[in-house]
């Protein structure tokens, strides 16, 4: 692996500091390698007790507004799940053997098709990035080798474009198209001469790269070559297209942005001195804010504080696979 320089500023004060149990514990385990004990001392705290005391029987969580749709067939309550089991799973290290977790699961896979995929926040249209962030979740929480989640990555191997890349098919319909009951018609596939879609895309990726075996297949390595070729340019598509997206940052992930493709990129074997990476990693390295971390892109809002420590730990996180000093 090529060598990188250090860190200007050590992140380590900071995230120390900050009064969040949680993110001492990731600090002290994976930046400092130190004995933290189990992290099943996590699923406790009030942040996951409020969630877990939220689940619904049927395993979903209420989505704040209407849940479904009759009209679209669009299900939020799946939507809610993917928002819910990021905090449960990548911030306070839920397993499938916390009772949320199986049921969560549980009301995924009741959306899943006979074709593999998870349908229904965009109805019945095919939605292979939310895919495989859900999939990515469920493969952290101990499913890996689930025939469901099998399933489930093979159908994303299934409908990548030519180039590597994935598309939302529904990216690729004029406006003026999506009705009411284009959501809830017949899914449509896409061209696969068209090129990717870096947000879908990076999005699916997250899944593959989760897998410690698919992370290996050679559709997986290509499909992080076609991303890392995008690196702060324009989407092909108009959701989220400005290159400007590539430097907003939340934790736990959701869309594409630089950090979360450099995450997929080091899980599938990515060297710090290839061009694209070694771009992105310059990014990190050469804007650091005098405290050590990082600007997300998000402003002052509630929570934008405590978004900007653990967008820092994921991005020491990242920078330390690729051989940064970072404490």
């Amino acid at each position: 692996m090529a060598e990188r320089d250090a860190l200007n500023v050590s992140p380590r004060p900071m995230l120390l500091a900050r009064d969040d149990p949680a993110l001492t514990y990731y600090v002290r385990r994976d930046l400092l390698e130190e004995l933290v004990g189990p992290v099943e001392a996590l699923w406790e705290a009030k942040e996951p007790a409020r969630l877990v005391r939220k689940q619904q029987p049927d395993g979903s969580w209420r989505y704040h507004g209407t849940s479904y749709d009759p009209e679209t067939g669009q299900n939020y309550d799946l939507l809610e799940i993917y928002r819910n089991l990021r905090v449960l799973v990548d911030m306070h290290g839920f397993q499938r053997d916390h009772p949320v977790v199986p049921r969560a699961a549980d009301y995924v896979f009741s959306c899943q098709t006979p074709e593999g995929d998870i349908r229904g926040i965009i109805g019945n249209q095919t939605m292979p990035y939310y895919h495989g962030a859900i999939l990515e979740l469920l493969i952290k929480a101990g499913y890996a080798e689930d025939a469901r989640v099998d399933a489930g990555l093979r159908w994303l191997l299934a409908v990548r474009q030519d180039d590597g890349g994935w598309v939302v098919p529904a990216q690729t319909v004029p406006p003026i198209e999506k009705t009411k009951a284009f959501w809830r018609g017949a899914a449509i596939s896409a061209d696969k001469s068209l090129p990717h879609a870096h947000l879908a895309t990076g999005m699916a990726l997250r899944a593959l790269a989760a897998h410690p075996a698919y992370r290996r297949w050679p559709e997986a390595i290509g499909g992080g070559a076609a991303l890392k070729r995008r690196f702060f340019r324009p989407d092909k598509y108009n959701d989220r297209k400005a290159s400007s997206y590539w430097l907003k940052f939340q934790f736990p992930f959701w869309w594409t942005n630089l950090l979360t493709a450099l995450d997929t990129l080091s899980w599938l074997g990515c060297d710090a001195g290839d061009e694209d990476v070694a771009r992105g990693l310059d990014w990190f390295q050469s804007n650091q804010a005098e405290d050590g971390l990082w600007e997300t892109g998000y402003g002052a809002g509630k929570r934008s504080e405590e978004n900007r420590h653990w967008v820092a730990l994921a991005a020491c996180r990242v920078l330390k696979r690729f051989g940064v000093a970072v404490s």
